[in-house]
This record gives structure tokens, sequence and C-alpha cells, in this order.
């Protein structure tokens, strides 16, 4: 089962808790140009249909387009995780939320740079992934958030703290 097959709404609660919302544009930690939850304008910038929904986002935007944008953020990062890697549609949904969540953050560029996690997912290891996950600079960047995921590749549940 994908985890589209299953609405995007836990997805969209999960994401929403990690990167907040905010509805005028923000400089994220990277330094970023960001707004709503988490999209990073300068690198994912708006497509023609989102720039006539978002109107003129530099006052801010609605929570509805900030919804929207998110939406569009996580069909983009499931079809990018499904591209890159083969066993994605395997893994159970828990386990396609954790690389999901960090394709959203970091993007499918610095995700395939977690070779062994992804090695060790591929073969089922969990603990082994878990720990890899954690021995990132993503884990020193953003350690709560890194420990809820490893624990979710690990575990394969979500527990929030």
């Amino acid at each position: 089962m994908m985890i589209g097959d299953n609405g995007y709404d836990f997805i969209i609660r999960r994401l929403v808790f990690h990167e907040g919302m905010r509805l005028r544009p923000y400089r994220c930690s990277a330094g970023k140009l960001t707004i709503g939850v988490g999209r990073n304008i300068e690198d994912n910038p708006f497509t023609p249909e989102e720039k006539k929904a978002v109107g003129d986002w530099q006052h801010g935007i609605t929570e509805n387009a900030a919804y929207m944008l998110l939406r569009n953020d996580v069909k983009r990062c499931i079809v990018e995780l499904t591209r890159a890697f083969d066993f994605y549609v395997t893994l159970d949904i828990e386990r396609q939320y954790a690389l999901l969540d960090m394709c959203f953050q970091l993007g499918i560029g610095k995700l395939k740079g977690f070779r062994k996690m992804i090695k060790w997912m591929r073969a089922k290891q969990w603990k082994a992934a878990a720990e890899e996950c954690l021995l990132s600079d993503y884990a020193k960047q953003t350690p709560a958030r890194a420990k809820r995921i490893a624990r979710v590749i690990r575990e394969g549940m979500w527990l929030r703290d």
C-alpha cells in the first residue's frame, strides 16, 4: 500500500507538527525564503497554478493556501521517493512516512546522501537504519525530529513526544 492511498491527513498533521505554519514569508534556519508549512520558495518556487492561488504572497497567504502548497509538496515528495528508491513502495506506511518527512525537510538530493541508512532500510534492518539516521548532521541540526523519525524507522510506529 502506498502512503497516498490512505489520504494525506496524517501526513499533513505530522508535517505541521514538525514545521509549524507561518502565513507570512520568513527565513528558515538555513536562510531560505519560506512560507506556509516549510515551503522553501527559493528551491521550490511556486508553479503557475500555485502563484494564482497564493496571490500577493509577499504580504502573507491564507491557511487554505498553506495547506494547498503542503499537499502539493507531499505529492511531489511521494513521486520523488518512488523514483529514487525502488523499495519505497514495499515499505509499510509508517516507514514510507519517515522517508517522506526527511525528503520534505532535506530534499531528495540530500536524502539520497543517507546511503547507509537507505541500504539498511532496503534490507529491512530497521535498528541499523535508525542508528544511521541518528549519526547524521540532520540529527545534530534537528535532534527531536530526527529522534522521532528514527523511532518510526526502528519501530514502524509514530509516537509523538
